[in-house]
């Protein structure tokens, strides 16, 4: 059906039907925008919560990273920051793909409606015209003709009139011929213009409004299918990020199924074991003899404490019910148990050897340096180089040091540690009676905090510094110092990053959407793979956040 036909007197109406759906459009792009909005907040606030429980650099929480459970909170939090970001992606298609298009449609719109009414408003203004130029020629013709009767009457009668001179007849028999010929030039002018209005008139009403309603309705139509594939990409633009989400989904399900309850109890045992071997049997001290009495040497005093505490009747002190003082120990962690304090050594060793790498690398990039000074002269002076190169000896020298001697303790808690045949054969809990002379020898030759053998004057104060399971300081490397390696890995392949990756926590590398790098070490399954950029830029990136493609050897291995 035609608006042109059906609604030809309708154009008021029409006026206000295409007004109304304009505001419609603009009602709908109001819409859309306060979705986006929603969709920017809800992004915010879930960035906010995942940052709010992201572990803190040196503190508590990033120690316990070495908890499955605990990285896999972590992962947890990764992914939804990941999943905030798709709701920011929703909020920018929405803007770009239906506010910026309805926007800049609205204007469009509105300036072609204003066409096409004004084009009918001439229209009209025209017929109209015309219909007022037809009623001034009837008007004319009306007149004329009056006045032709009453000349042709006026003439009659003077031509009755015998009084009268034939020279006024004669006068008065021209005026009536004038009168009727102006009262036919009227008719023919009135009869012409008439013709013309009503051919106007039909071309008004079949031709001209009817194009410029069908105009209305194209458009009316257009707007309407417009607001229809608004709606679709308004589905369509959560669908898109739907794989996304889904993956994001899917590595928090991985994360959680990743916790491994056996790794983390054997996580607390590496955590907190002393190295010490538990106290061997008191022996019984016989009071009814009259000899002076000593101190067994199973017990864990010696003679002298023994004496000195033998009027007070004072029990022995059992270490591991002892806590531990707080403060800060002394630098070869003798305050620590055995076990502990050669994972603090070892850990200690392995940072200053890192070091030691670190100023190696500036030394041979300064010594690089300094060659193309000496064979280019007018790039730079060769003996500026010197003092930082002098400096970076010294700094190294000072670090091999350290490591001298640290080792050097190291070697020293490693000596006086029991080796593990020495724990497997005594793990069977005293399993025969044979074993009550090593088990008593045990507690004789146990190991004190500050490295040397137990003396009961030091027990004390000493042991007092072993035990505590809220103060001992865990040796587990933090998140970031588990993706640290000294020997540079070899490429196993290439990746292409599918999306950016900020990157803000330690031992990852921030990436560019597109950006190329090359594999060193595959996902282990905790949803993370290990790239380098160059030489010095390396770090961890999501797996889902990459396209790898392995080397066909890498595969194979």
């Amino acid at each position: 059906m035609s608006w042109g036909t059906e609604l030809w007197d309708q154009f008021d109406n029409l006026e206000k039907h295409t007004q109304w759906g304009i505001e419609f459009v603009e009602k709908y792009n109001k819409f859309v925008k306060e979705r986006s909005e929603i969709e920017v907040n809800y992004a915010k606030q879930i960035r906010n919560l995942s940052k709010k429980y992201q572990p803190k650099k040196n503190s508590r929480e990033e120690e316990e990273s070495k908890y499955t459970f605990c990285r896999a909170f972590f992962t947890t939090l990764n992914e939804l920051n990941d999943y905030a970001g798709q709701h920011e992606v929703i909020a920018e298609n929405l803007t770009s793909q239906i506010i910026s298009e309805l926007t800049r449609y609205l204007q469009e719109l509105k300036a072609e409606r204003k066409s096409h009414f004004h084009d009918g408003r001439k229209a009209q203004q025209y017929i109209e015209s015309s219909w007022k130029q037809l009623e001034s020629c009837k008007r004319r013709f009306e007149r004329d003709c009056k006045e032709a009767d009453r000349a042709q009457q006026y003439f009659e009668k003077m031509d009755a009139d015998i009084n009268v001179t034939k020279a006024d007849v004669e006068k008065a028999r021209q005026q009536a011929q004038m009168r009727h010929q102006m009262a036919t030039d009227s008719k023919n002018e009135y009869s012409s213009y008439l013709q013309k209005f009503n051919q106007e008139q039909n071309d008004h009403y079949y031709t001209i409004i009817p194009n410029i309603f069908q105009k209305l309705q194209d458009m009316e139509e257009k707007r309407i299918e417009r607001i229809g594939v608004c709606m679709k990409t308004f589905a369509e633009v959560d669908r898109q990020v739907l794989p996304i989400v889904g993956k994001c989904l899917d590595g928090m399900t991985t994360a959680a199924e990743s916790i491994e309850p056996k790794t983390d109890s054997k996580q607390v045992v590496e955590a907190y074991k002393s190295g010490f071997e538990p106290p061997g049997d008191v022996e019984f001290e016989d009071y009814s003899q009259a000899m002076k009495r000593t101190v067994s040497e199973n017990s864990l005093s010696n003679s002298k404490e023994g004496k000195e505490k033998s009027s007070s009747k004072s029990k022995p002190k059992l270490w591991p019910f002892i806590k531990k003082n707080k403060g800060s120990g002394p630098e070869d962690f003798s305050h620590l148990p055995p076990e502990q304090r050669r994972k603090k050594l070892q850990g200690k060793i392995d940072d200053l050897n890192k070091d030691i790498h670190k100023e190696m690398d500036q030394r041979d990039a300064l010594t690089k340096m300094k060659d193309v000074y000496v064979k280019n002269p007018q790039m730079g002076d060769p003996a500026s180089v010197d003092p930082r190169l002098a400096e970076i000896g010294q700094n190294i020298e000072k670090l091999q040091a350290e490591v001298q001697k640290f080792e050097g303790w190291l070697a020293e808690v490693e000596e006086k540690m029991p080796s593990k045949s020495d724990s497997n054969r005594r793990s069977g809990f005293y399993e025969a009676q044979s074993n009550t002379a090593v088990s008593n020898n045990c507690a004789q030759d146990r190991e004190s905090p500050d490295g040397s053998y137990t003396e009961e004057q030091n027990s004390e104060t000493q042991v007092k510094a072993i035990i505590n399971p809220n103060t001992i300081p865990s040796t587990m490397p933090d998140f970031d110092e588990e993706f640290d390696d000294d020997d540079t890995l070899p490429t196993i392949g290439t990746c292409k990053a599918l999306y950016p990756f900020e990157g803000h926590n330690e031992g990852t590398i921030a990436v560019a959407e597109g950006e190329l790098l090359y594999v060193i070490e595959e996902d282990k399954g905790d949803g993370w793979t290990r790239v380098r950029r160059n030489e010095e830029e390396e770090g961890y990136v999501p797996t889902s956040y990459i396209e790898v493609n392995l080397e066909p050897n890498a595969k194979d291995s």
